[in-house]
This record gives C-alpha cells, structure tokens and sequence, in this order.
C-alpha cells in the first residue's frame, strides 16, 4: 500500500473506494433479483426487519437500516401503497406511527432464501466466508460511527 506522506493516493489502495465499488457491484446482483419481487433494495431491508420483528414504529425501522425518517417515509408509503405494510398511528402515543406487515408482505419472506442463495453464487462464497466478511464490515461500521459521535 502507497504509504508516502507526500505521494498522491491511488484509488485502488483505499479501503473507501473498495467498499464503495462492491457496493455497487452488489446492488447489480440484487437489482434484477428484487425486481422480480417488485421491490427496490432499501424496500427489501425494510421487509427483513419487519420480518425480524413486526409491527414496529418507523424511528425503530430507522436505526435497523441507517435511514433517517425523511428518507423512510415517502418509502413506506410506496410499500404501503403496493400493499406490503399497513401504518397506524400508535394508540400509546400518536406521534408515533407503527409500521405492521400485510399477507403480502409476509409471503414475500419465502423469497428471502432463495435471493440470499443467489447473492452467494454471485459473490462464489460460502455461508461461512460471507458471514465472516459480513462481521468484519459490521465492526468497522461500528468504529466508524465511533469516531464521528
């Protein structure tokens, strides 16, 4: 790695732009999976944590998938709106507004599988090595966020 105080940072030395172009390179693998399902990809992480855990407010959606309310709303009510999810304001408090799957929602779970097999394949990985790879990213994830509260 070109560690040179004064030499000029080559882009395929930096960890940023790796990440950066496997996250591109894994949205392609996924695209046209999800389309199938007719459902974009923040869509599809908003199902698996309401897979995870169901009738749930949408702050709770938020921290699950590192979206801010702004961006969460207009998004559940598209899902709404192809008839994933029901939202209601919460009886408790109405400033709340709880987010519930429909039957829709749920049966699209039994696709779940067969998406992550596919994503495998395309990355020629195994459940181990992914699962591997998947906590190293989840711990600098972690000291990332550290570092900018």
């Amino acid at each position: 790695m070109n560690t040179k105080a004064d030499s000029t940072p080559l882009l395929d030395e930096q960890l940023c732009f790796a990440i950066y172009s496997t996250s591109l390179a894994m949205s392609k693998v996924y695209r046209p999976l999800l389309t199938g399902l007719g459902v974009t990809y923040p869509q599809y992480l908003v199902l698996m944590a309401l897979w995870n855990r169901d009738q749930v407010t949408v702050s709770e959606i938020g921290s699950q998938v590192f979206l801010d309310s702004a961006t969460l709303t207009p998004l559940l009510k598209r899902m709404e709106t192809a008839g994933l999810v029901e939202r209601a304001r919460s009886a408790r408090d109405e400033r709340q507004v709880i987010v519930s799957l429909t039957p829709a929602g749920r049966e699209m779970q039994k696709e779940a599988g067969r998406i992550m097999s596919s994503v495998l394949c395309a990355a020629q990985c195994s459940e181990e090595e992914a699962l591997a790879l998947k906590d190293q990213l989840v711990a600098l994830r972690n000291n990332l966020e550290k570092s900018i509260q």
